[in-house]
């Protein structure tokens, strides 16, 4: 897999390649962000919108918004835009009728803009839905923001050998993988003895020890995420994840 680097700019991120360092730099890279309504989707377009001349959006997509979606691909001018629901497609294309943004719905729509010709993809669907999309991104070798953990959940090994196939470049995009990829390349990795991983939030985050061993005893108790704002000290000390494919 090839090395990457991740650039701060103010309160943004840009995870840039470290085999296409000077061709960022020098020309405008092209950009696809599957799941592009949801959380992730959001701060990645924030970043964009804070950088539009080095950035040229090829295809975004959305679960279901198709509102949002249009609004976004308006804004962008972007080629390709799909949503996930198969029955939205009518929809989409009278959101985006006067435009020269071409329309997709369903899965094969979704697949269809990541493999698009675009130079960096920013995997944000969520669930195991995001798998197929992504190894489509993989296949051509293009470098991909992954913030979908399922991808590795369901397919760690297969997803992989595949990246390393086509020689695609793969970024931890989600909260704690970044982190930790960040930590990995800030010293000496010989340095390194162990890596400890803490558990997000949940809904234990505010229980006391006590109350936390009767858990079990409650279905519900574990079923509900916390929603963090983006940006505040919790969201830095907690994920939040549970809307990236809204």
């Amino acid at each position: 897999m090839a090395s990457a680097a991740v650039l701060w700019f103010g309160d943004f991120m840009s995870a840039v390649p470290l085999r296409n360092n000077k061709a960022a730099v020098s020309a405008a890279r092209t950009v696809t962000v599957l799941g592009a309504t949801g959380s992730i989707g959001d701060s990645t377009m924030d970043l964009l919108r804070a950088a539009r001349d080095r950035y040229q959006v090829e295809a975004l997509t959305a679960n279901t918004n198709v509102q949002g979606l249009a609004k976004l691909a308006r804004e962008f001018g972007a080629r390709f835009a799909a949503v996930a629901d198969p029955d939205r497609l009518s929809e989409l294309k009278d959101a985006l009728a006067g435009t020269r943004t071409e329309c997709g719905a369903g899965e094969s729509a979704i697949i269809e803009a990541a493999a698009r010709p675009a130079d960096w993809v920013m995997a944000a669907v969520s669930g195991a839905a995001g798998l197929k999309p992504a190894l489509a991104a993989v296949d051509r070798g293009a470098s991909v923001a992954l913030a979908n953990k399922e991808c590795l959940v369901c397919a760690g090994d297969f997803f992989m050998q595949r990246a390393a196939k086509a020689g695609a470049c793969i970024l931890p995009a989600d909260s704690e993988h970044n982190a930790l990829f960040q930590a990995l390349g800030s010293g000496n990795r010989e340095e390194l003895v162990r890596v400890i991983i803490t558990a997000s939030g949940g809904p234990f985050r505010t229980w006391a020890s006590a109350d936390i061993e009767q858990a079990a005893s409650d279905a519900g108790a574990g079923v509900e995420t916390p929603e963090l704002e983006h940006g505040t000290e919790d969201h830095h000390r907690f994920r939040l994840d549970d809307e990236q494919g809204a």
